[in-house]
């Protein structure tokens, strides 16, 4: 049995899932059976292909070299988040992005694609990489999803309105190149879901081409004609996403959804806090009977390494 975790950020949460990594390798015994961290998603910071969150900040190729290189050591790929809908010919050609897609390009790392023109170019200048299929495409259509599967993409992310519409999920073909989002923080059915993956790519480029300004006056959207967008689903912890339509258990991955053929599960959290994601890890991961012993161990090396700090007296 496999049951395959697709984790969040290789960039500002790179030592924090190294910890998990390694303690997968090291300490197989606390995880349920069959865990296996199959990718790490994410971007490195001032990416304008970037999309499903916005990014800002910066980040040197040392470092992106680094990450690339540790985690691949440890036999876990990067899927690099290159989904933004809005990207134009023009930005085609940016130097940072595609001097990462060379640093990475060894047969073993991944892109998650949104948008046709991306897609064209990256599987014609970069052959090398497997191609996911992004749930941003917010595919909805039960026989437009079957299509998505016949295409030339290693795995397909579905629309979590899927999630827990098993009488749809049974009749899927190719359950084994699906990927499916278990905590979706986002209400199921939005009507604004695709609009806000359109203002979070709008709000990348935006960042980006702010600081290739070298400028030291003050980022506002509005001086890029990009309208502010704030959503309140971002703010969920695993406490409140446990009790919206679209969750996935634990219990019902192991018991519902591997026994149907289905082993590719994502974890979404590029954007959350680090004590959230370390709950939605343990909660996904762990086995219940070694979640205190687990917790604490993680916290005291955590804390021991900067990586995860509390307020002493």
């Amino acid at each position: 049995m496999k049951v395959r975790f697709h984790l969040p950020d290789f960039a500002s949460q790179f030592k924090f899932n190294l910890v998990f990594v390694t303690m997968l390798k090291n300490c197989p015994q606390f995880f349920r059976e069959g865990v296996e961290i199959a990718s790490i998603y994410g971007t490195f910071p001032q990416s304008i292909w970037n999309g499903g969150r916005t990014v800002p900040g910066r980040c040197g190729l040392d470092f992106a070299e680094a990450v690339i290189k540790t985690m691949n050591k440890h036999g876990v790929p990067l899927r690099f988040t290159f989904t933004n809908p809005v990207v134009e010919e023009k930005h085609l050609g940016d130097k940072f992005c595609n001097d990462v897609l060379k640093l990475a390009d060894n047969g073993m790392n991944e892109v998650i694609v949104n948008s046709p023109l991306l897609e064209d170019y990256i599987r014609t200048t970069y052959p090398n990489y497997k191609i996911t299929s992004s749930t941003c495409k917010r595919i909805t259509d039960p026989e437009k999803l079957k299509e998505e599967l016949e295409k030339d993409y290693s795995i397909v992310v579905l629309d979590y309105d899927f999630n827990n519409q098993f009488d749809i999920l049974e009749k899927l073909p190719q359950k084994e190149k699906m990927e499916i989002l278990v905590n979706a923080c986002c209400d199921a059915a939005c009507p604004r879901r695709t609009e806000h993956y359109r203002i979070l790519g709008m709000q990348q480029i935006a960042v980006c081409e702010h600081m290739a300004k070298n400028t030291n006056e003050r980022f506002n959207l509005r001086d890029y004609g990009v309208p502010e967008m704030y959503c309140k689903c971002a703010d969920r912890t695993i406490l409140d996403v446990k009790k919206l339509k679209n969750y996935i258990s634990p219990d019902d991955i192991w018991e519902k959804y591997v026994p149907m053929g289905f082993n590719q599960f994502k974890i979404e959290g590029r954007t959350t806090t680090r004590l959230n994601l370390f709950e939605t890890y343990l909660h996904y991961m762990i086995k219940p009977e070694c979640m205190d012993e687990v917790r604490f161990m993680l916290l005291y090396n955590l804390e021991k390494n900067g990586v995860i700090r509390f307020e002493g007296n």
